[in-house]
This record gives C-alpha cells, structure tokens and sequence, in this order.
C-alpha cells in the first residue's frame, strides 16, 4: 500500500524485511507418526469411492438436473427459503427424470446433505463436489461422509419421544458403531440394544448432580449414595430408527434380526477413531477441550497440524454441538480465537453452512461468514476477500490486527500492516478511524509503538487520541 505518488503523505510504510533465521529447534524435522493403514480387508480409496458414487447416484442426478433447469434466470428452487423443495419443482423434477414426487424430494435432501446442491434462499446452485464428481474420489468420500455424519436426519424419528431421548440415542450412537466395527460381521439387536442402553444409562448418570459436602448445622456425614438413572422409556423404537437411518445412508445393513457395517461404515468409523487416536497421543490433547481451550491450544501450531487437531475434535463429539461451540467461541473479545474458530469451521463443510450463514446478521462475525461462504462456494480463497465491502475489508483488517498485536510481535504487525486495501496511510487511518472497531483504540496505539519512523508513529497516536476522545 506505499504511496507512488509524490504529492501524497510523506509517511512510508517500511520496506519487507527479510525474515530472520528460524530458531534451530524449528529447522530440525520433527518425528512424524507413520501413516496409519487401516485395517485388513478395508478397500481401496477408489473402490470405497465408487462405492460412495453408487449411494449417490440418485441425488447426484436430482442434483444434475437442478443446475440444468434451476441455474439462472430459471424457476426457484425452494417456496419458504428454507432449502425445501417446492411442490412445482418437485412435479417438474419427478416428470423429467421419471421418478416419484417423493423419490425426488427425498434424493433432494440427500444431495443437500452431501454437499452436492447448495440452496441459498429460494435458488439453487450445484456444489463444488458435484463438479468434481467424476474426477476427484476424496472429494466424494467426503460427500457421503457429510451424508453419513447427518444419518438422524436421513429418516423422521419415531414420533411420541422427547426431544431429549432421541439426543441421547444420537450421542450414543458412535459407540455403537465402533462395536460393530471390532466385531467385523453381523451383530444382533439385542447385543446392539443392550450396549445402547448401558450408554445412555452412563449419560445420564454423567448428568446428575450430586452433593458430597457437609450441609450446614448438620453432622458431616457421608449422603447415600443416589442410584444411577434407569433407562426410562424404551430404546428399542430409537435403536431401529437409528439403524434405519444408517442403513438408508449406506453406513450398515439391518434385516434379520442383526446389523452389519457396510465396507463404507467400516471405513468411516476407523477414520474418525484413528482422528481420536491422534489427537489423544497429540502433546496438546485438545479433544477433551472446549472449543475455546481447543483453539488456543491449536494456536501454538503449524497450519496442517492444527487442521489435524480440528479433525479429531470434531470426531469426538456430534457435529451440530461442535458447529455451536465454535460459533459461541467466535463471538468472544479474543480476535485470534474468532479467525481459528472459522479455521476448524472451514473443516467442518458443509454441515456448519446454515449457523455460518446466520452469523451474517452480526457485525462481528459478517466479514469471517462471507469470506467462509464464499470459499465454499468455490471462489479461490486467493479471491474470496473480493466479496468484503471496503468497510467490511477494513474492519476485518483491524481486527487481524488486534489479534496480532495481542498474540504477536512487532514485526508481524509491520507485516500485516502492508495488507490494508488503502492507498495511503492518512486514508487507512481515515477509514480505520470511521469502521468503529472496539479495538482500534488498541491497534494505533501498538502500531504506532511499533513503526520505526517517527512521522507515521506520531500521527498514528494522533489517530489514537481522536478515537479514543470521539473527535
């Protein structure tokens, strides 16, 4: 952003400085765990991935005929903006493609789920999976990951159960697939039930409050111990939905009485297992975290290792909480948590689109949800900050700075200081001053510390003192 014209402010920024030498510590190359193989008998990635294409055949052609005849300038997708389809496009899908109003409905929200169609209010466009189709194998096994990973929304749930019940059988459910990944062949529902409802009994039981201290002006003497919570109502209408849904999602077969993970499930449930295992031999050990510890813990780490981290966090806990935590620890004062919490949302996909999307209508979050949304909508992340506004870019701009100088040093701060989208320093301190950031008081302030000419530090406290008095 330095000035080439002569007649400008005679404030410069600083030239790049060449990085100094990295510490030896860093130069020497860490030990890296050897790549896990999965187990026997797991197929290749090409061949789960045709399996994969062969579960989504269906959605995948729904999903083609939409960016056919909804592209646009065509009819809208949806009538309530809330990604359901409309009754005449369902009609029009169901005659062109020769299927049922209800097969056209139901691949519709397949495709939704596994990224392959992407509904924003009422139109409709083709996701980045469903271009790469074809081409990319780990593109569609991450589409039916996200497909699987939504199962309990793949069949409606047994009607007359609280709310309540049916998330306790939803967070229960990982152990249940890892049984039947170790047991490697079929396993009979009541096996199945039985270790469902020891689960849910320890859930609750993880949930009650009981008080072992003594109680005033009583004699301090041990409480009985409460019993653990019994499994009320009956698990076993949850357990066949749950398996139903699974089964419908390709994870696992269920007839006869017994369940079998299918080669995908098999493959899934390893995958989420050995991202557990990574992060529980990880130095960190972030996964027992909340999403804020988490974060400042990844913090510390290198890019790839920290994407690692965001895995395995998020394979350890259903993906609407997680998607929930990360949204919670964004709205906090810490700028530097705000942009990594958008970092582990950027490995979640698909799944966290609708509380991203909702994070627009606040300030402070706006400018991370546009630039999420954009790169996920397949814009170049190289290009995604063209969706910003001036204000919105600026704004942004202050409050990387603000994590900068908190968590960084003066140098970087130098660095990032040749990011602004102005021209010239009295333009960025213009508009740096009108974007009504809470921090800019702060930022200025650590600039100006930090610049080394005098002239630009001097008016930069200016800037400062006019802020932080509301002149």
């Amino acid at each position: 952003m330095t000035s080439r014209i002569p007649r400008d402010s005679r404030l410069r920024l600083v030239r790049p400085r060449p990085l100094a030498a990295a510490p030896a510590a860093i130069e020497q190359r860490r030990v890296r765990r050897p790549a896990p193989r999965p187990p026997e008998g797991t197929p290749a990635p090409a061949e789960l991935a045709g399996m994969a294409r062969s579960v989504l055949a269906a959605a995948a052609r729904v999903a083609r005929w939409a960016d056919r005849a909804l592209g646009p300038g065509g009819d809208s997708a949806t009538a309530d903006g809330k990604a359901t389809l409309s009754d005449a496009t369902a009609r029009r899908a169901a005659d062109a493609l020769g299927l049922t109003v209800d097969q056209v409905c139901a691949d519709w929200d397949t495709a939704r789920l596994a990224g392959l169609i992407e509904v924003h209010g009422d139109s409709a466009r083709p996701g980045w999976r469903l271009r790469a189709w074809d081409r990319d194998d780990s593109a569609v096994l991450r589409g039916w990951v996200a497909l699987c990973d939504a199962w309990s929304l793949a069949c409606p749930e047994p009607e007359d159960y609280e709310p309540a019940a049916v998330a306790e059988v939803v967070t229960a459910m990982p152990q249940v697939l890892s049984f039947l990944q170790l047991s490697a062949g079929p396993v009979p529902v009541p096996q199945l039930l039985d270790l469902l409802e020891q689960r849910v009994t320890e859930l609750r039981t993880e949930r009650c409050e009981v008080d072992y201290g003594p109680r005033p002006d009583t004699p301090a003497v041990a409480p009985e111990p409460r019993p653990a919570p019994t499994v009320d109502a009956p698990l076993r209408p949850l357990l066949d939905w749950a398996l139903r849904a699974l089964a419908s999602v390709g994870a696992l077969t269920y007839g006869d009485g017994q369940a079998t993970l299918t080669p995908l499930g098999s493959w899934a449930v390893w995958v989420k297992l050995e991202q557990i295992c990574v992060a529980a031999q990880s130095p960190a050990g972030n996964i027992e975290q909340g999403a804020e510890d988490m974060l400042r813990g990844c913090a510390r780490l290198r890019p790839a290792a920290a994407r690692a981290e965001y895995r395995a966090w998020l394979a350890a806990r259903p993906v609407g909480s997680a998607v929930t935590e990360l949204i919670a620890a964004a709205r906090g004062e810490d700028a530097l948590l705000r942009g990594l919490a958008f970092e582990a949302l950027r490995v979640v996909g698909a799944p966290a689109e609708p509380e991203v999307r909702a994070a627009l209508d606040e300030p402070t979050l706006r400018p991370y949800a546009l630039l999420w949304l954009a790169e996920h909508d397949g814009v170049d992340p190289e290009d995604a900050h063209e969706v910003l506004t001036r204000e919105e870019a600026t704004w942004l701009w202050v409050d990387t700075a603000a994590a900068v100088a908190d968590h960084g040093e003066a140098p970087l701060l130098l660095r990032h200081l040749e990011t602004a989208v102005q021209p010239t320093v009295p333009a960025l301190l213009d508009e740096v001053r009108a974007v009504g950031h809470p921090r800019t008081v702060q930022v200025l302030v650590a600039l100006a510390a930090a610049h080394p000419d005098p002239a630009f530090a001097k008016a930069v406290r200016r800037a400062a003192f006019q802020v932080h008095t509301g002149g």
